[in-house]
C-alpha cells in the first residue's frame, strides 16, 4: 500500500493509494497526450519513477503496485507506454505483459521490463521487450522512454 504523499501530473495530492477509478479520472483525455503505466511494488522505485517523468518529460506516469491494478487501469487509460518490474505481486511481469497485450487496444504498446533478475533473454525478444537491468541510471531510463515514445 502506498503510505506516501506524491502529486499526480495534475497537481492532486494523494494521501494513499487512490483507487484506479480515481487514477483514470486524472489520466488525459486528450489523444496527444501520451500515458505512461508504470506497475512497480516497491514505493521508492515506483516515486522515483513518476518523479522523474514529471519532471523530466511531457508525458503523464500513472503509478500502480500489481498486475491485477495495472489490468484494470490499462482498460481504462489506454496507455501509450507500460513500464513494469518483473517481479510484482500476484503475476509476475511476462504474465502481466501477456495479459495486458492480449487486449487489441493494447497489442502494439511498447514495454520496458525493469528488474534486477530479468526474464530469460528468448522470453524477452519473443515479446519484442525492451529490458532495463535494476539498478540503472535515469538518464538511460529517460533516452529509453523518450525513443519508445517518439514512434
Amino acid at each position: 500500500m502506498i503510505e506516501s504523499m506524491t502529486e499526480t501530473a495534475q497537481g492532486q495530492m494523494w494521501q494513499s493509494e487512490p483507487s484506479t477509478e480515481a487514477l483514470a479520472a486524472v489520466a488525459p483525455q486528450s489523444s496527444e497526450d501520451k500515458t505512461i503505466l508504470i506497475i512497480e511494488d516497491d514505493d521508492y522505485i515506483g516515486f522515483m519513477l513518476v518523479e522523474a517523468l514529471c519532471q523530466e518529460t511531457p508525458y503523464r506516469p500513472l503509478l500502480v503496485n500489481d498486475g491485477v491494478q495495472a489490468l484494470t487501469l490499462a482498460k481504462q487509460v489506454k496507455p501509450c507506454l507500460i513500464i513494469t518490474d518483473y517481479r510484482l505481486p500476484l503475476m509476475n511481469g511476462i504474465e502481466l505483459y501477456d495479459r495486458l497485450h492480449a487486449l487489441n487496444e493494447l497489442a502494439g504498446t511498447p514495454t520496458i521490463m525493469m528488474s534486477a533478475y530479468l526474464p530469460p533473454q528468448e522470453e524477452v525478444r519473443k515479446r519484442n521487450l525492451v529490458a532495463l537491468n535494476k539498478p540503472f541510471e535515469l538518464d538511460e531510463f529517460l533516452d529509453k522512454v523518450d525513443s519508445l515514445l517518439q514512434c
